[in-house]
């Protein structure tokens, strides 16, 4: 058994994505994970947006809950569409508030010019699965996936394990029998959890 935290990117709750992420949902509780969620769309991050690091505000009650969660995870998903080939910017200012020094990562001291950093997040797993109006491989092998690098990077710099991505698209061009697939291809991965 798993402790998952799946964290909701999509700014809209009826969307595909969404749907897709129930899906996922059922099918990882059915093989007995423990399953909590963040819903990115009502957290308060706007002071963030604003003000920057410099000087950081303190955490909110949300946002620490949100750091609870992380903590407690096993394994983390990340349900987002994917927008002008990355994430949508709810998603990179969640993370550029949550992933702070003390969090996340911790700088060392280090002589020359590459600086040196703990993983302080180490031993955990993550996936994304996200929906685009592109074809997968249209956004894999012609646009190149600059968002799944973007994650994989974040991902790996605070020591977490990057276990796969699942693409859904194009959703714009889609049939109801291609999204039925794909719900229960969602449902699938799910359960492999």
């Amino acid at each position: 058994m798993k402790k998952i935290l799946v964290i909701k990117a999509h700014p809209r709750e009826d969307s595909f994505c969404n749907a897709l992420t129930y899906k996922y949902i059922t099918g990882a509780k059915r093989s007995g994970n423990e399953i909590k969620a963040i819903d990115l769309r009502k957290l308060d991050l706007e002071g963030f947006l604003k003000n920057g690091h410099n000087p950081s505000p303190e955490l909110t009650s949300d946002l620490q809950n949100a750091q609870e969660l992380i903590s407690w995870a096993d394994h983390l998903t990340f349900t987002y569409p994917t927008w002008w080939a990355t994430p949508p910017a709810i998603l990179k200012l969640f993370i550029e508030r949550i992933w702070e020094p003390g969090f996340a990562f911790k700088y060392l001291e280090s002589k020359g010019s590459i600086p040196k950093w703990d993983k302080l997040l180490t031993g955990r797993t993550t996936r994304v699965l996200s929906t685009m109006d592109s074809p997968p491989f249209y956004m894999n092998l012609i646009v190149g996936d600059p968002g799944g690098k973007m994650m994989k990077d974040i991902i790996t710099f605070t020591g977490m394990k990057f276990v796969g991505k699942h693409y859904f698209g194009s959703v714009r061009t889609s049939s109801k029998k291609q999204r039925k697939q794909w719900l229960e291809k969602a449902y699938k991965v799910g359960t492999k959890e």
